[in-house]
């Protein structure tokens, strides 16, 4: 007995001992490269790491297996321009301008983006695949790789690592900060082989309402996942192949939700709760997890510590460094926006959670919510259709879809004892002083942020391709 705790104890000495010495060469110059491999629309849920019974995505478990899993990470508004945004500034939607799919961040000369703040602490900041959120090129001084597709509702997700590997192993002094930003499994669901998945017995979530439509219409969105995971697992292969993996963080991004309803433009986990996995050798414990609360705001910070940057007390997030060595988290809520405008008539909501808690303010629950690419009954092949025509005699089916369009004007749900948000709490007077307080915190952060709320959600430029 006390052999095996000598040994644990002299495990923990030798794991500590490699985060001082790891963080000390940072601070003396040995600075870290770092790759983000980022999906496009993905439920998390799917992968076989964070639970998903559907496909075994053998890549993305391996890096969990040599990494740390983060089960808390979540978006600030669940649309890929926002997150990107929020993502490479540091600052919540209200704060860099993209509050709205497709609106651009500011231009201005004060925002900065990670492209500035690595550049200033000696690395090159490069980007290759999807490309949104890299204009004004003032704001987002990428240098931009070939290798993966750009346009997220491409037909076809060919790729080629030729000048990936030209990058990372180029004679240069400098460390490199590359994000390799996956169309995967954005819509359209074209790629990929959907025959690999048997439709009838796929475990569907527990807020749609299950077709035959719909059962099909997840093999294809499957197959992407598929994509992706082979993705990750080439990207790491190159990194072995040319040395890359000893001093390279690698970081698993699943950015926003699917594309199907009560997920991707919603405040519902289904949307803003992503997945992250950080493989750090010698910092981060291999097979760990954490509950740690992070936001996609949150990354910049992290990659300016990393850096060995100070903090910029201008920025929204947090940098959750001391999380990646083993130490507590540095958040206690995360907070959310959406705007509908342009996918759907105006309806926009607020949210603020913790780990445990959830409440969302409906700011004008008088009007139904609308999203033109899944709700369009001009669409003849629409599965949302096909679930309007089962709520007619179906009661279960009727709670779904009236779940998704009409909703009350305060949300609050217990997320530990309901994941998927099917039972809200907001007339139990059990929890009054709960939603209370989290109603307090969330227009606090609103007035902090310049929220003015429902005003917000307006058409401000010409609407442009579908996100």
């Amino acid at each position: 007995m006390k052999s095996s705790l000598l040994k644990r104890l002299i495990s923990y000495k030798i794991c500590y001992l490699s985060v001082f010495i790891t963080l000390a060469n940072i601070s003396a110059g040995q600075k870290p490269n770092i790759i983000f491999i980022m999906a496009d629309d993905l439920d998390s849920r799917q992968l076989s790491c964070y639970g998903g019974k559907n496909l075994v995505t053998k890549n993305i478990d391996a890096l969990a297996k040599e990494g740390m899993k983060f089960s808390q990470m979540i978006c600030s508004e669940a649309i890929c321009v926002p997150t990107r945004a929020s993502l490479f500034t540091g600052l919540y939607p209200v704060r860099h301008g993209s509050f709205e799919n497709h609106k651009p961040v500011y231009d201005s000369m004060h925002l900065k983006s990670v492209c500035h703040y690595l550049g200033d602490l000696g690395y090159t900041v490069a980007l290759t695949g999807k490309n949104h959120s890299t204009k004004p090129v003032s704001v987002f001084p990428f240098k931009i790789l070939k290798g993966f597709e750009p346009n997220c509702v491409s037909p076809t997700d060919d790729y080629e690592l030729d000048d990936v590997r030209k990058f990372i192993t180029q004679k240069n002094e400098k460390p490199y900060c590359l994000f390799i930003m996956s169309i995967n499994p954005h819509a359209p669901w074209t790629m990929g082989d959907p025959s690999e998945f048997n439709a009838d017995k796929l475990v569907l979530p527990p807020h749609w309402v299950d077709t035959k439509d719909v059962r099909v219409e997840f093999t294809k969105y499957l197959a992407e996942v598929r994509r992706l995971d082979n993705q990750v697992g080439d990207v790491v292969k190159l990194l072995k192949e040319t040395g890359q993996d000893k001093n390279t963080i690698l970081v698993f991004l699943g950015e926003q939700g699917p594309q199907f309803p009560g997920g991707k433009w919603t405040l519902w986990d289904n949307g803003v709760k992503s997945s992250m996995i950080v493989r750090w050798p010698g910092i981060v414990k291999p097979g760990s997890e954490t509950e740690a609360l992070v936001q996609y705001e949150d990354v910049t910070p992290t990659l300016i510590a990393i850096a060995g940057g100070k903090p910029i007390n201008s920025l929204d997030g947090k940098s959750f460094l001391p999380v990646l060595s083993g130490k507590a988290g540095v958040r206690d809520y995360a907070y959310g926006i959406h705007n509908n405008i342009p996918e759907g008539p105006a309806y926009p909501s607020r949210g603020i959670r913790s780990t445990k808690y959830k409440l969302l303010l409906n700011l004008t629950p008088d009007k139904n919510y609308y999203i033109k690419y899944m709700m369009n009954p001009a669409k003849t092949d629409s599965y949302w259709m096909g679930w309007l025509k089962v709520a007619e005699t179906s009661a279960t089916a009727k709670n779904l879809t009236n779940r998704i369009m009409k909703r009350p004007a305060v949300e609050f749900y217990d997320l530990q004892k309901d994941p998927y948000e099917l039972h809200n709490l907001a007339n139990d007077a059990s929890y009054k002083k709960q939603i209370d307080d989290y109603t307090t915190k969330l227009k606090e952060w609103m007035k902090q942020q310049g929220d003015k709320g429902a005003e917000m959600d307006i058409i401000y430029n010409k609407e442009t391709k579908a996100e």
